[in-house]
């Protein structure tokens, strides 16, 4: 027997796609995910095609996918689709080592950081 579905958590006019394991910072990243925030779907790919930012290449598969997801899984119309929400989390913190003069060490942490990506229908005024 297997265990019963769980219940969704979010609302039947929502879908989301997560990114995980980015290679940048989550303060990098949220510069990004600000350019989407609360626009068009369409618009918010078309803002990503163009960001001269390495990771917006990454975000937009990330809005791709929750586009995606909202159309195939859940049935909405792609068309009337607003990024609802677009918020950056921590992640794994890689530690490295660099020399320094006298036998020291000094530290260099390189971030990952991840992208969680809310699209909503909304209906035509």
């Amino acid at each position: 027997m297997s265990k019963p579905k769980a219940p969704r958590r979010l609302p039947d006019t929502e879908a989301q796609a997560v990114l995980r394991n980015l290679r940048v910072s989550p303060r990098k990243l949220n510069l990004v995910a600000q350019l989407i925030r609360g626009k068009k779907a369409d618009r918010a790919l078309a803002e990503l095609e163009f960001s001269p930012k390495r990771i917006a290449k990454d975000v937009r598969k990330c809005l791709q996918s929750a586009v995606a997801n909202a159309e195939n899984n859940h049935g909405l119309d792609i068309d009337a689709l607003v990024v609802a929400q677009a918020h950056v989390g921590k992640n794994l913190v890689m530690k490295r080592m660099n020399t320094r003069a006298r036998g020291r060490g000094a530290r260099i942490e390189k971030p990952f950081s991840q992208i969680t990506i809310v699209v909503r229908q909304v209906e035509a005024a």
